[in-house]
């Protein structure tokens, strides 16, 4: 079966901030920033990820591969090459990909017993 792909090939999240603290079972209540991508085409998504932080040059990129007509969650506190991203540290993101996609954010916030949870789509750029 053929798949339309949809999307865009870049996207920006402006808001990215792991809470440095959690309570609560790991690694299901561990706080944690992710981002959740949809490549609904027919071919692999090789995906490119740039950190940009307030005080110094961004970081990346961070690859990964989301396979054709599949979705994929990547919590930003397991990527680890270049550098890990630290918790309780602002950040942005790039997401570059050399087919559509679409992108979501969400970010888990347990620091407390009542947990927050925010998500929100990714802006989608037309560069």
């Amino acid at each position: 079966m053929t798949t339309q792909a949809i999307g865009a090939t870049t996207w920006v999240v402006a808001d990215g901030y792991i809470p440095p603290s959690s309570t609560g079972p790991a690694p299901a209540m561990t706080s944690h920033d992710s981002i959740c991508m949809l490549n609904a085409g027919d071919d692999p998504a090789h995906v490119a990820i740039q950190v940009f932080h307030t005080d110094r040059e961004p970081v990346g990129p961070y690859e990964l591969t989301v396979p054709a007509r599949r979705a994929h969650h990547q919590r930003i506190n397991d990527l680890r090459g270049p550098e890990p991203i630290l918790p309780g540290v602002d950040y942005c993101l790039v997401i570059r990909s050399d087919h559509p996609i679409v992108v979501q954010h969400t970010r888990l916030d347990s620091r407390q017993a009542e947990n927050a949870l925010m998500s929100t789509i990714a802006y989608p750029s037309s560069r």
